[in-house]
C-alpha cells in the first residue's frame, strides 16, 4: 500500500469530486481526471528513459503540474529530488553529488541555474514544465478524456498498470544545509509517506468533502490520499508572510474554502486584511496553524476571524510531522495565567502515531545506544524541562549516508528515536509544553533559562509583534518588534520579565525570521543584527 494507491482508491470511490484546484493556472481535476493524467504522466516518464530508483531534480512549484508528475513519478518507483535553489552554487554542486539526479524538471526561470551551476548542466534528461526554454523537452504529458478511467480495483488501470513498489523504496528526497557544510539529505520511503497520512489524518480531522487551501506542500499528499479537495492558490507561498491577504480572501470565497493549514506569518495576513475590512471568514470549518511557535493570542485572533471553525496549533519538524496539537478550546484559564507568568508553551498532547519522552537536555553531545531500561530510568518526570525526543512509524530513521546522524539520532534497543533539539516538559496530564531551542538556551550566573518562557511573557502585550531572548556580551537581552515601542511599553514589559532576570529590553524596527514560514526568530540573524545595533 503506498499513498498512490490511496489516491487510486479516491478515484474509484469519488471520480467526479473535485481533488486539485489550481487558482493560478485556472485548472482544476476530478480525482478520476487525476488518476489519468498522474498515469500518463507516468508513462512519459518510462517512454523518456526513466526506471525505478532513477531520481528526478524538481524546480516547480505548488500547482497541479508538480502533484501530477510528482505523483506519476511514485507510480512506477522513481524519486523526487527537492532542494532550495537559493541556497547557492556551492549547495547545488553538493546535492547533486549527493544524489545523482537522472532528469531535471524545472519551470523557464529556474532553467538559468544551469548558466551557473556545472551539476544542473549534467544531468542528462531536462524538461521544461509551464512554458519553453531551450535544449529542453516541454514536459505537459496530458490523458485525453478517451482514457479510461479507475477500473473497480486500484492496481487494475487498463493502460498504465501500477509498477512494483516496495514500501522501503525511497519517494522524495530534500535536502537542508548540514552544520558542517554538507547538505543533509531527507530521505522520505513510501512506508514513511504511508505512516505520516497516517499520523495526519486523525490530527488534522481529514474527512472526503473538505476543501483545503494548501500552503505546505507535503499536506497535499495528504489530502488527495483523504479525498480532500486542494485548493492551491494564486499567492508566492515561499514568502507566506507577505502574501496578498485581499486576493487569498477572495480566492477563500470563491472556492468555498473550508479548511486552511498554513503558518502564523500567513494566518496573521488574513487576520490583518479581515481587522481593516471589518470582515469575517464564516465558511472556515478548521484552521491547523505550526511550524512556528504559536502564542495563544494568535490561536484568538483566529477565533474572531472564523467563529464558527475548530483553531489547532500542530508542533511537528520536518522529520516528525505532527507531533503533538493543541485545540484552542482546551485551554484553561490556567494555562493562559502559566504561559502569561513564563511556564512556557503549552503544545498540547503528543499524537498517538509516536512515542516522546523528555531526556536531561546535553545539546551538542551525542547520545550512545542504550537498553530500554536505561533509557526509561533516564526519562525526566513530569514538570522536568529537557530535549525531546520522539520515535514512530513517522520519525525519520536517519539521514543520507548517515551525515546528521550522529547528532540527531541514537538507538534505544533496536529503535531509532530522533532528538529534536527543542526543550520542553510533560505536565501531569500528559501534555507537551515548549521552552525554545536547546541551542538557544542559556546558561550563565544567574543559571539556566529557555527563551519561549520570556517570550511568552512578552507576547502577551497586544504591542508586541515578535520577541527574542538571547545573551549578547554576557547579558540577557530581551529584543521587541512591536507597532508602539514606547517607553511605557517598555516599563510595563521590565516589570513583567523581572524575574528572569533580563538585563536589556531592546526594541528594533524587525525581529529577523526564517525563510521557509516567515515566523520561526532568526536567533543567529539576531545576533549578527545586534553586533550591528550594540558592538
Amino acid at each position: 500500500m503506498t499513498i498512490g494507491d490511496l489516491l487510486d482508491e479516491q478515484a474509484r470511490l469519488r471520480p467526479d469530486a473535485h481533488a486539485l484546484i489550481d487558482a493560478r493556472a485556472g485548472r482544476t481535476l476530478t480525482f478520476a481526471q487525476l488518476h489519468r493524467e498522474v498515469a500518463a504522466a507516468s508513462a512519459a516518464w518510462q517512454a523518456e528513459g526513466l526506471r525505478r530508483g532513477d531520481a528526478v531534480l524538481v524546480f516547480v512549484p505548488m500547482s497541479a503540474d508538480l502533484y501530477v508528475s510528482l505523483l506519476g513519478l511514485f507510480r512506477f518507483g522513481a524519486v523526487a529530488l527537492f532542494l532550495d535553489p537559493s541556497a547557492g552554487r556551492e549547495h547545488l554542486e553538493a546535492c547533486c553529488a549527493r544524489w545523482a539526479p537522472k532528469a531535471l524538471l524545472a519551470v523557464p526561470k529556474a532553467h538559468l541555474l544551469r548558466l551557473r551551476s556545472p551539476a544542473l548542466r549534467r544531468i542528462p534528461l531536462k524538461f521544461t514544465c509551464g512554458g519553453w526554454f531551450p535544449l529542453t523537452r516541454r514536459w505537459q504529458p496530458r490523458a485525453s478524456e478517451s482514457t479510461p478511467a479507475a477500473a473497480s480495483s486500484p492496481r487494475e488501470s487498463p493502460l498504465f498498470p501500477l509498477a512494483s513498489v516496495e514500501p522501503a523504496d525511497p519517494a522524495l528526497v530534500t535536502f537542508t544545509s548540514g552544520s558542517t557544510g554538507v547538505p543533509k539529505a531527507t530521505v522520505r520511503t513510501h512506508a514513511f509517506l504511508l505512516a505520516q497520512y497516517h499520523a495526519l489524518a486523525p490530527s488534522l480531522h481529514l474527512q472526503p468533502g473538505d476543501i483545503d487551501l494548501a500552503t505546505l506542500p507535503i499536506f497535499v499528499l495528504a489530502n488527495l490520499a483523504a479525498g480532500v479537495t486542494t485548493v492551491l492558490p494564486d499567492a508566492d507561498l515561499r514568502r507566506p508572510g507577505e502574501v496578498n491577504a485581499a486576493s487569498l480572501w477572495e480566492q477563500i470565497e470563491r472556492h468555498r474554502v473550508t479548511r486552511i493549514t498554513a503558518s502564523p506569518a500567513f494566518f496573521e495576513r488574513l487576520i490583518e486584511h479581515g481587522r481593516q475590512t471589518r470582515r469575517s471568514l464564516p465558511a472556515l470549518r478548521q484552521l491547523y496553524t505550526g511550524g512556528a511557535p504559536v502564542f495563544p493570542r494568535l490561536l484568538e485572533a483566529l477565533h474572531r476571524l472564523a467563529s464558527a471553525a475548530q483553531v489547532v496549533a500542530v508542533y511537528g519538524s520536518t522529520e516528525a510531522e505532527p507531533i503533538a496539537h493543541l485545540d484552542r478550546d482546551a485551554i484553561s484559564p490556567d494555562d493562559l495565567a502559566a504561559m502569561a507568568a513564563g511556564r512556557g508553551l503549552l503544545a498540547g498532547a503528543p499524537v498517538p502515531e509516536l512515542r516522546l519522552a523528555i531526556l536531561a537536555d546535553e545539546f551538542g553531545r551525542p547520545r550512545p545506544p542504550v537498553s530500554e531500561e536505561t533509557f526509561h530510568a533516564a526519562c525526566l518526570p513530569t514538570g522536568v524541562i529537557g530535549e525531546i525526543v520522539v520515535a514512530g512509524d513517522h520519525v525519520l530513521k536517519g539521514y543520507l549516508g548517515g551525515h546528521g546522524d550522529a547528532e540527531t539520532k541514537f538507538k534505544v534497543g533496536d529503535e531509532t528515536w530522533h532528538r529534536t533539539g527543542d526543550a520542553g516538559s510533560l505536565d501531569a496530564n500528559g501534555r507537551l509544553w515548549l521552552y525554545g531551542r536547546c541551542s538557544a538556551r542559556i546558561d550563565d550566573t544567574h543559571g539556566r533559562l529557555y527563551p519561549f518562557g520570556v517570550e511568552c511573557i512578552a507576547m502577551t502585550f497586544p504591542e508586541i509583534r515578535r520577541a527574542a531572548l538571547v545573551t549578547h556580551h554576557g547579558r540577557r537581552v530581551l529584543a521587541i518588534e512591536a507597532t508602539a515601542p514606547t517607553p511605557e511599553l517598555k516599563s510595563r514589559l521590565t516589570a513583567a520579565v523581572a524575574p528572569a532576570q533580563v538585563q536589556r529590553i531592546l526594541f528594533l524596527p524587525r525581529l529577523p525570521v526564517d525563510r521557509r514560514h516567515n515566523a520561526k526568530i532568526d536567533y543567529p540573524g539576531l545576533q549578527k543584527v545586534l553586533e550591528e545595533v550594540d558592538p
